[in-house]
């Protein structure tokens, strides 16, 4: 069996896709491109195809990985163009490589995720340096929201690692940020947002790079 680790990017034009539907995406595209995806074992075998990390709706990605399990071997080199010409508008291969098939699996490995976010202030460029700053200056910071019915509380300041000012665009502010992404916490760009004085949701978000154990 062969295991071969996708980067891609997610656009526009399938921001509002599911995660379960990105991986039915997935499952029917090699089905028509002809690969021998493999199974899992037991009484309900499933495509092994593996994940990072879930894209959350309406952010685009222009680093995301999968893990495809493969019966027949096929050159990596072949797969974007084989695989490609099946996908959707919307879904780009931008490289593959080969992982060895017993490695761990992809989604325990995720350590940090890396975003692009716009947001639109009435702030100056400088403002929103400081407020960044006096964000990152924190040692700590409780915070709390609300997800569904239950109110969450957390420190907000463990979860990020980076946060940096790209540019102005009339009265849109570009933000970098890099917050932790592994199996026992998250960090999520809306609430560093609110956390640095902006109101209301980003006009945009993009997950630019996700980060595996080692990187």
């Amino acid at each position: 069996m062969q295991r071969l680790r996708v980067t891609f990017s997610r656009g526009e034009e399938l921001k509002y896709l599911s995660h379960l539907d990105l991986m039915r995406l997935w499952e029917r595209a090699l089905r028509r491109a002809g690969i021998s995806i493999a199974y899992s074992q037991g009484f309900s075998p499933h495509p092994k195809i593996s994940m990072a990390a879930p894209l959350p709706l309406g952010v685009t990605g222009e680093g995301e990985l999968v893990d495809l399990f493969i019966q027949h071997r096929i050159s990596p080199y072949a797969l974007p163009q084989t695989l490609g010409n099946q996908l959707p508008k919307g879904i780009s291969i931008l490289s593959v490589s080969q992982v060895p098939p017993e490695a761990p699996a992809l989604q325990a490995q995720v350590r940090r995720a890396e975003y692009r976010v716009e947001l639109q202030t009435d702030k100056t460029a400088d403002e929103i340096k400081n407020a960044i700053d006096s964000f990152l200056a924190k040692t700590e910071l409780p915070w709390q929201h609300k997800r569904d019915t239950e109110m969450r509380s957390y420190d907000l300041r463990s979860l990020v690692e980076r946060v940096w000012f790209i540019e102005m665009r009339g009265t849109l502010c570009v933000l970098g940020m890099c917050l932790r992404a592994d199996n026992s916490a998250s960090g999520r760009t809306e609430q560093v947002a609110l956390a640095l004085g902006f109101n209301g949701q980003p006009k945009s978000i993009c997950r630019t790079r996700l980060f595996l154990v080692g990187e």
